[in-house]
């Protein structure tokens, strides 16, 4: 009889769900979404907000972009110029004191606040200067453009600013580049996700239904399918070579063709860089060195290739005889999907939290009061306006002072640390779910007669009513590597420029052991949940017994095991890059059909998202296979140490299997004596 495991793990489990919801209900409270969407001006209005002034201007415009080249940008979060909500960028170049007296002042005046009195220049009440832009995030950005490696506005490699002073067009771009880097741009990410979130779920709706029809087509001819699936991959990756290497070729013959990434430098608009013949070069060897592994490991698998196949055809009778299980991966699906929105929603809502802040800004930058929290409503008549001339109230961030607001990053932490947990519990949960039903497949000694009736009903009834502990342990181990990792990685994004060679070899070096103990843990965690299915042991005991009775026949692990998993990958890469190329076409509007209904993207990293979240989904999916067939290789090694194939001791395995298996083990060990 089953009795309940890791109860204390169980109990930490569920107190951390109740305080998971909690953070999220307290950030639903503080928060505001509308503050991440919309972009916010120097007053703290939205741009672009419905039912409000600004709803017709939805582009931020800043006064004096050349401020935001300051360093303070990346300290403070918040260049040091008056911002403005406008309808649509300025597309030529214009100064204050030439449109006073010219036709253009009307033109002029739409990116001004007020433009009367002496010192409209001195206190930013107008832009000293326009120059040619197009929204990029909602903000209005230089427009760039590179010719032999030399950078021009409109034409224009110099240009007169505001103040009179001769000014070189590459001081707007490193102003551009600073003003990227902060942290703004980050939130802005959410803009991109808040507009296109239907596009992406329809394409995630895609990969399951291929997954499933993938599955269900198993079942019937997966010899077939499999071979179609490996010559469709090499077929696919050759087909991007070439076009790679045309595109390498044709835009070598263009004009400027010599000019390299670095040339460039960084440039908000990605697709810049797909005009590049080098972008196109280092594509093209990406995908030959990719292209030239896979065919090696076919080459050298060839013969592993077949017995593998003949496995997955072994384990499609299984899963024809426990038919539900194909359609568990929507609730393993479902349960991701739901720990996915709920943290990306808590965790926007906590950006988002907070009253705005309003904060000094001088124009050199040198005033005492600098980064000081200020009221507009009165600043004009305080002293700072007095103590320094020219000085600004202008909008910073969402905040406060009470203890919820001083402990956003602590919130943010817990909220990331809670979302991993639960999302690999969820995956423990299919994963033992289903390794029970193909477990109570295998210990039936007359198949299909002796299979119990619903056994994944049964398998996941007892999953959830005795191992809740036990999934939840080893999801926490998983869980806290994983954050460890999401750390070391953050640490080294960040602290590049800080360190000196011996701690970036250091941090080179955790990275890697965190990497491969991340690996292990996953190999170890997938197996041990096996064993808790069949025998119904606790965590530790489970996965000892699992691991040293893999180590007991490694041979075997060797021969089929990790094959039969390359294949799969081979499905999932081949599902996922093709739901990838077909966002990619769809975002980047190379698809006439549906351009209509096509959203404006800030960055072309959409499609990029949805090949990773084609690739967990199908993951899921493919995850049905892959743990039918590693139940039934770890139960099969079990059944010949428990059992002699005698009448009182019969092996349970079917007669086909063992010969499957007993020829993939005697052709190894050939090899191994022909090599001594």
């Amino acid at each position: 009889p089953r009795s309940c495991t890791d109860v204390a793990c169980c109990f930490i489990f569920i107190i951390v769900i109740i305080g998971y919801i909690a953070l999220g209900t307290i950030a639903w409270s503080f928060g505001d979404p509308r503050k991440v969407v919309y972009p916010t001006d120097s007053r703290g209005q939205f741009c672009g907000q419905k039912g409000t002034s600004n709803s017709n201007k939805a582009v931020l415009f800043y006064f004096n972009i050349l401020k935001c080249a300051n360093p303070a940008v990346l300290i403070n979060l918040q260049c040091p110029t008056t911002q403005l909500c406008v309808s649509k960028c300025p597309d030529k170049f214009a100064r204050f004191l030439d449109s006073q007296s010219s036709t253009n002042w009307e033109y002029y005046k739409q990116f001004s606040c007020v433009c009367d009195g002496e010192e409209v220049i001195r206190d930013e009440d107008c832009p000293s200067m326009i120059v040619p832009s197009k929204p990029f995030l909602q903000r209005c950005f230089p427009v760039f453009n590179t010719s032999n490696g030399i950078v021009t506005i409109a034409n224009r490699t110099v240009f007169i600013d505001g103040h009179n002073i001769k000014r070189n067009v590459s001081d707007l771009k490193d102003a551009a580049i600073n003003l990227l880097n902060a942290k703004q741009v980050v939130t802005k990410i959410f803009e991109d996700y808040a507009n296109t979130w239907h596009w992406i779920l329809i394409g995630l709706v895609i990969t399951m239904v291929l997954s499933l029809l993938f599955i269900l087509l198993l079942r019937y001819i997966a010899g077939v399918l499999l071979w179609l699936i490996i010559f469709g991959v090499v077929g696919a990756i050759g087909y991007g070579i070439w076009h790679c290497f045309w595109e390498y070729s044709t835009l070598g013959m263009k004009p400027g063709s010599n000019i390299t990434i670095s040339d460039i430098g960084f440039q908000p608009d990605l697709a810049v860089y797909l005009n590049l013949s080098q972008t196109w070069l280092i594509f093209m060897c990406f995908l030959a060195v990719i292209e030239g592994i896979i065919v090696i490991v076919l080459i050298f698998l060839r013969k592993r290739i077949c017995i593998a196949i003949s496995l997955l055809k072994e384990g499609s009778r299984a899963i024809g005889n426990i038919m539900s299980t194909l359609f568990y991966p929507l609730v393993t699906f479902l349960l991701v999907t739901i720990c996915i929105a709920y943290w990306a929603v808590t965790a926007v809502f906590l950006a988002s939290s907070g009253d705005a802040i309003y904060k000094v800004t001088s124009p050199d930058g040198k005033c005492i009061y600098d980064n000081s929290t200020c009221n507009p409503t009165n600043f004009s008549q305080s002293n700072i306006s007095k103590a320094c001339p020219g000085s600004q109230c202008n909008f910073a961030f969402y905040g406060g002072e009470s203890l919820y607001h001083k402990n956003i990053l602590v919130f943010q932490i817990c909220n990331l640390f809670a979302f991993l947990w639960l999302v690999n519990f969820s995956i423990a949960l299919g994963q033992c779910t289903l390794a029970g039903a193909f477990a109570s497949y295998y210990w039936a000694l007359k198949k299909p007669d002796d299979i119990p009736p619903c056994p994944l009903f049964s398998s996941f009834s007892r999953a959830i009513r005795f191992h809740t502990g036990s999934l939840a342990f080893g999801s926490l181990i998983l869980g806290s590597v994983q954050f460890i990792r999401i750390i070391l990685e953050y640490l080294d994004h960040n602290l590049k420029g800080a360190q000196n060679n011996v701690a970036q070899f250091l941090l080179k070096c955790l990275k890697c052991c965190f990497w491969c103990l991340e690996r292990f843990i996953k190999f170890l965690n997938r197996n041990a949940y096996i064993m808790i299915a069949i025998y119904g042991k606790n965590f530790y005991t489970s996965a000892r017994e699992a691991f040293f009775l893999l180590m007991r026949n490694i041979l075997r692990v060797a021969v089929l095991d990790k094959v039969t998993d390359f294949l799969l990958f081979l499905g999932k890469l081949l599902i996922s890059g093709g739901v990838g190329a077909l966002a990619f076409f769809f975002f980047t509007h190379k698809i006439p059909i549906l351009q209509e209904h096509l959203p404006v993207l800030n960055y072309i990293w959409v499609p990029l998202t949805v090949t990773f979240g084609s690739y967990i989904v199908a993951q899921g999916f493919f995850n049905v296979y892959s743990m039918c067939v590693d139940t039934l290789f770890l139960c099969f090694c079990e059944d010949l140490e428990r059992n002699d194939g005698s009448s009182s001791r019969p092996y349970f395995i079917s007669p086909n299997l063992h010969q499957i298996l007993r020829k993939g083990e005697d052709e190894k060990l050939l090899e191994r004596k022909m090599r001594l």
